[in-house]
């Protein structure tokens, strides 16, 4: 898989140290990395997060704490004196949820009703983050969302969170980057805000924009080897498949690229499908187009019951492994501590929220090439 490598940023004199907030497994944190930005400090509730968060993250510590808890003097304490003081993070979007938890990406494809009013606690993520920056007054902010969230008419708490950090002095930025664009091989826009004190941060723009087949899902997949569906890699445990039913082989062995379930023969078909609400579940046990990007990478991605995940060539659903690939972590990355159990179904929803690390260093470089545009005081 190629990813677009702008030019080269000139790392600015002065140190740019960065904390970041609802961390998970340290997406972001590491495409920050990489970029060239000192991540000292990560945080989230979850504290299943914090082996992949540190091992693949040197000298960024995780912090296990519910982020509604924080205060200013609590963060305060990561950034050296005369350091840029950059916070980024990724408040949850719990109100996109309804009946169930499902996580920013189920919400885009599954269409789900949010919940809309101010006062709704489930928003209480995003609005103390914006709490925290008024508080801690950082050099430069940054946060990763759904696209959806910047209907300020339709989602007022966004409208609040703006206006509360252009009332602090941040000049307000915000981009919708197309993840193929990036070499991100997901047919995803998302969010990225940028405020700043000193002026305004512009996104790096790709030098050039991938081929098609740079960022199409058989490029993407082509260097791990085969499996059968239930088998794992002896190499590698991450990449393991879940064991499909004796029924759900013959519908994935029956879906053709692209397609949908009116491909399978009559037998195979559910019970939604024979309703006239069938056709909104055209993606379910779909196959993924070879040619193409992948659908969003959701926390249920491993499962071919919930959206377009089954195999672009072999008869099974997407392995952990894929997944994480698919959403440009590196393939060495250590997701699960040796001799420790993995869990399916817990890591699946940690690779489906995770930020892209890609799109994580096109941040980290769009923020140090603002600082080296900052006065120096």
């Amino acid at each position: 898989m190629a990813s677009v490598d702008p030019s080269p940023t000139q790392l600015p004199d002065r140190a740019v140290v960065a904390v970041d907030l609802f961390c998970g497994i340290g997406g972001l944190t590491h495409g920050l990395l990489k970029a060239g930005v000192k991540v000292v400090a990560g945080y989230d509730l979850d504290a299943s997060c914090r082996y992949a968060y540190e091992a693949n993250n040197e000298g960024a510590v995780f912090h296990h704490a519910d982020v509604t808890t924080l205060t200013a003097a609590d963060l305060r304490k990561h950034y050296p004196e005369g350091a840029v003081r950059v916070l980024v993070g990724c408040a949850p979007c719990q109100p996109f949820s309804s009946l169930k938890r499902t996580s920013r990406a189920e919400d885009v494809q599954s269409g789900a009703s949010p919940r809309t009013d101010l006062d709704d606690p489930a928003w209480a993520p995003l609005r103390h983050f914006g709490q925290l920056i008024e508080d801690l007054s950082p050099d430069v902010v940054s946060m990763e969302n759904v696209t959806r969230l910047a209907n300020r008419k339709k989602y007022p708490v966004y409208d609040e969170f703006i206006g509360r950090l252009e009332r602090a002095g941040y000049l307000v930025t915000e981009y919708r980057p197309y993840g193929p664009d990036f070499g991100i091989p997901q047919r995803r826009r998302r969010l990225v805000v940028f405020a700043s004190k000193h002026g305004s941060v512009n996104l790096v723009r790709p030098g050039k924009k991938p081929a098609p087949e740079d960022v199409s899902v058989a490029r993407s997949l082509s260097v791990l080897p085969k499996l059968e569906h239930g088998q794992s890699d002896p190499n590698d445990r991450v990449h393991v498949v879940r064991r499909l039913t004796e029924t759900n082989l013959k519908r994935v062995e029956a879906s053709r690229p692209g397609g949908t379930w009116e491909d399978w023969p009559e037998a195979l078909r559910l019970e939604c499908h024979k309703k006239a609400t069938g056709t909104s579940f055209a993606s379910v046990y779909g196959r993924m187009d070879p040619e193409a990007p992948a659908p969003t990478i959701t926390t249920q991605f491993f499962n071919v019951g919930t959206g377009r995940f089954v195999h672009p060539e072999q008869n099974r659903g997407l392995s952990l492994r894929e997944g994480a690939i698919l959403q440009t972590f590196p393939r060495e990355y250590a997701f699960v501590e040796d001799g420790k159990p993995l869990s399916i179904q817990g890591l699946g929803r940690h690779i489906g929220n995770a930020v892209p690390p890609v799109l994580g260093r096109v941040i980290g470089r769009s923020i140090l090439n603002h600082v080296t545009q900052m006065p120096l005081f």
